[in-house]
């Protein structure tokens, strides 16, 4: 039993060895993924972009929606048929439920702003292990391509961060 003792110990230093060889790998393959993008770092700003983008467009929505309001006050003072003043009540009805409804940005907002901290504490934590590792020994690990995306998941890179990627007018002559 004494000779067994030492195999034992052995086989388990080994399957732990390759345990943090592949935690290496995996915490490599975050800080730089082999598809190109741009990994963890990233997420907290695309996790902002998505409040962003929300936010303008909930802020235009709103926006229009007062503007029909008007619209609607305005035609309500040169109507006296009184089908037509029902129809003019039933876009306002609508108008303020599309107000109500918007209010999901706020929801929205809250909870990505939870995930942008939760993200925020994962990549600290990642950075401190590349601290510990060196950064110079994780860049020398190669990082494997990604094999579960399709053809069609390789081939999107967007919606990009503002002043990346090709502008509108670079798009269109494409079609053009």
């Amino acid at each position: 039993m004494a000779q067994q003792e030492p195999e034992h110990l052995r086989a388990e230093l080994e399957g732990l060895f390759h345990y943090v060889q592949r935690v290496r790998q995996e915490i490599a393959a975050i800080g730089r993924p082999a598809d190109g993008a741009n990994g963890l770092d990233s997420m907290g700003d695309q996790l902002d972009a998505i409040i962003k983008a929300t936010e303008d467009a909930t802020n235009t929505i709103m926006a229009k929606m007062e503007d029909n309001e008007i619209a609607i006050q305005e035609l309500r003072q040169s109507i006296s048929d009184a089908a037509q003043l029902a129809l003019l009540d039933r876009l306002s009805a609508n108008g303020s439920d599309v107000s109500k409804a918007c209010s999901f940005q706020d929801i929205t907002g809250q909870r990505v702003a939870k995930l942008v901290k939760s993200v925020t504490y994962v990549e600290s934590r990642i950075h401190s292990l590349i601290g510990l590792w060196g950064k110079e020994a994780l860049e020398s690990i190669t990082v494997k391509a990604d094999k579960d995306k399709t053809t069609d998941e390789k081939l999107l890179n967007g919606p990009q961060m503002t002043g990346e990627g090709m502008a509108q007018s670079e798009i269109n002559a494409l079609f053009d």
